[in-house]
């Protein structure tokens, strides 16, 4: 790996509404460039926005799909890059020849299309299908991987990924302040992030507290910490079909510890420097090298796979 620019961005996204979508994403990536990113990360399905998803028939969501990397979203991200001479990342629903549709995590660059990732464990919409494969590319001179929201929450995903040799892992998300069993878990009031600008105290304690910041805490460092690699981490801010999501977007290192993160309660992108240096000695790379496999057969016992997230649960 060699040393590099990475920015992590958030924005209030609008349902089924692309072209604000991009527009913001081009404004963003602009503030980052100018920071000096290399590489600039959007959330989860942010093109045309995620939550809304939800209600749709197969038809429905087939005409929010597109082809991949022939799509128009596709098409005006690989314009952006070009002008602005930077690698972006986004998300959006792509279909295939057969109209299967998928969560879809797209990378271009100045030249074109470089890659998607397809989400492991969708499960917003019961028309998506898995996923089936991990990803890791060379980009930059630095082995890339990428793992969509829910992929994160398992820790096989990312050891996996982490194995076959990413030092960074861009983790794009829609999450926090969802329903939840989880003592302190919740929604947010729409009214307190209507109110951010006047009054923005209690919106950043809901933030910050057990909603947001808070859980993400509990496992987001670990992830980074015990595979000892980089985790950038997007996420929405503001209203989203139905909740109000708190943002967040930082990226980690291989120790677990945070880097660059915002705090802004509006749009807003933070930038990074990731060097080798704390690859060499993160305590996660020598945790892979100490693995037993011979004892690990239970992992790889076959099971009826359930993607069934704790605020769907509660919807119920």
């Amino acid at each position: 790996m060699r040393t590099i620019r990475v920015a992590a961005a958030q924005f209030e996204n609008r349902d089924n509404d692309k072209a604000y979508n991009l527009s913001r994403i081009e404004a963003l990536a602009k503030r980052a460039v100018e920071g000096g990113s290399e590489i600039v990360s959007f959330h989860e399905a942010c093109i045309p926005g995620y939550s809304w998803v939800q209600p749709l028939d197969k038809g429905e969501l087939l005409a929010v799909a597109e082809t991949v990397p022939d799509g128009p979203s596709v098409a005006r991200l690989w314009e952006l890059a070009r002008e602005l001479n930077v690698v972006l990342m986004a998300g959006l629903f792509e279909r295939d020849a057969e109209e299967r549709i998928y969560n879809t995590y797209v990378t271009v660059g100045p030249a074109g299309y470089i890659t998607k990732f397809r989400k492991l464990h969708p499960f917003v919409n019961s028309n998506l299908s898995p996923g089936d494969e991990f990803q890791v590319i060379e980009l930059f001179g630095c082995r890339v991987g990428f793992l969509i929201c829910y992929d994160n929450n398992l820790p096989e995903n990312v050891r996996i990924t982490s194995m076959m040799g990413a030092e960074i892992i861009f983790m794009p998300h829609v999450t926090g302040c969802l329903p939840s069993a989880m003592p302190g878990r919740g929604t947010v009031d729409r009214a307190l992030w209507e109110k951010r600008h006047t009054d923005p105290v209690p919106l950043r304690q809901e933030f910050n507290g057990p909603k947001g910041r808070g859980w993400l805490m509990r496992w987001l460092p670990a992830r980074a910490w015990e595979n000892g690699v980089y985790a950038v981490f997007t996420n929405p801010i503001g209203w989203d079909y139905d909740t109000v999501k708190p943002g967040l977007a930082m990226i980690l290192d291989p120790f677990g510890e945070v880097i660059a993160e915002s705090t802004a309660l509006d749009d807003d992108v933070v930038i990074a420097t990731l060097t080798p240096e704390k690859l060499q000695i993160a305590s996660g790379r020598r945790y892979l090298k100490a693995r037993r496999p011979e004892l690990y057969g239970k992992l790889v016992e076959p099971q009826k796979s359930e993607t069934l997230p704790g605020w769907r649960m509660e919807r119920k």
